[in-house]
């Protein structure tokens, strides 16, 4: 590797908008915020929406007992 060329990594701490702090190493030299992180995060914690339980339509359908398979006459 060639010298002087690479940024230098400094410990800073990231603050997620949940409160938890994580320390890491990075580039940037001031501490930033986060949006997300594993501990909020849906994916992480398994509080992730099922993509099967239908859209308007049919949360309408439900709430007022329609049936989707209407007979017409």
């Amino acid at each position: 590797m060639k010298k002087k060329i690479h940024p230098e990594y400094n410990d800073c701490i990231a603050t997620c908008s949940c409160g938890k702090s994580i320390k890491i190493k990075s580039t940037i030299n001031k501490n930033f915020s986060l949006d997300v992180c594993y501990s909020c995060h849906s994916f992480y914690t398994g509080r992730q929406k099922d993509i099967t339980s239908g859209g308007r339509i049919d949360k309408f359908n439900k709430k007022f007992n329609i049936s989707p398979f209407i007979k017409k006459k």
